[in-house]
């Protein structure tokens, strides 16, 4: 009898590690079977639409060539005036631009007379005056440009809900993301256009046709636009069309132009010294490489006679 029963507990023991390989193989299976099943389901949701929210933007802003890009950048006065015009003919009427002066634009080629003459197609309210109360009066140069709403809730009302952003900074706040290893040669290359590089991508990207995976992402009183940073469509509708702003210089009036104009204004009115900053930089650098060569032809004149 002892023998029998430690004959059923050798084989239980011997059992034992089958039942559990049996158990985790088993285990693996269903594992397996589950992570298929999750993928093929992945798979069929992408295929419908309802994938993982993709990447913004869905298209990278091409780059273009500017007259202010580069180490010897210079500002081109025409275009400058050129995309003043398209802002206060058609973007003044949503964006405001707070932080520039009529008065600075006397940089952008105009005369005293003429800054004179342009403040004062604008209302600005001033005040209290002697009986305490706010009063309209023509704009000034010391003025800066008025908003077209009283305040940020006005203007959301006024917009869908989405208060249109100040341009004043805005070619320096927004840029797409440029990924390893093109940030690098950035560096090289000073590249500083990635505002008005993603400012006329956006205004010219509208009209395409959205991709199935971003479908049910559009919502009724928006604007697929595949450039748009913050999602696959925006509240704003397109801004401009051919022939909207009228060009007396012979400049193309199409939407690409008045793009390239308006966005090179707004990289001025975001850094208006950004040409002399370059040119000083410029400057300083020959000056710091001719020094290094004075400062090591000294050192060598120095020490010549001196035994190392």
């Amino acid at each position: 009898m002892t023998k029998l029963l430690s004959a059923l507990l050798a084989f239980g023991l011997m059992a034992m590690p089958l039942q559990a390989a049996m158990a985790q193989d088993k285990t693996e299976s269903a594992a397996a079977s589950a992570g298929a099943a999750s993928k093929d389901a992945g798979q069929d949701a992408a295929a419908e639409g309802h994938a993982e929210l993709p990447h913004f933007p869905l298209k990278e802003p091409p780059e273009l060539s500017w007259s202010f890009a580069g180490p010897f950048g210079h500002w081109d006065l025409g275009q400058l005036q050129r995309g003043l015009k398209v802002y206060k003919e058609v973007c003044s009427a949503c964006h405001s631009m707070r932080l520039v002066a009529f008065r600075n634009l006397k940089a952008l080629g105009y005369s005293d007379d003429q800054v004179k003459a342009f403040a004062a197609q604008y209302t600005v309210k001033d005040g209290p005056n002697g009986d305490g109360e706010m009063f309209d009066r023509p704009g000034i140069p010391s003025d800066y440009f008025p908003s077209p709403f009283p305040n940020h809730e006005a203007a959301a009302a006024a917009n869908n809900g989405a208060a249109p952003p100040d341009f004043s900074l805005l070619a320096k706040a927004r840029a797409a993301e440029r990924g390893f290893p093109t940030f690098l040669f950035d560096l090289v290359t000073q590249y500083q256009q990635g505002g008005p590089d993603y400012i006329h991508a956006l205004i010219t990207g509208y009209g395409q046709t959205p991709p199935k995976s971003v479908e049910h992402l559009i919502q009724d009183g928006t604007y697929y636009n595949p450039y748009f940073m913050s999602g696959p469509a925006l509240a704003m509708p397109p801004p401009l069309s051919d022939g909207q702003v009228e060009y007396t210089d012979g400049t193309p009036q199409t939407v690409d132009q008045y793009a390239r104009d308006v966005a090179a204004f707004m990289m001025w009115a975001a850094e208006p010294h950004l040409a002399e900053r370059k040119a000083t930089g410029f400057v300083t650098m020959i000056f710091l490489i001719v020094f290094a060569g004075l400062l090591f032809a000294v050192k060598r004149r120095v020490w010549a006679n001196t035994p190392h």
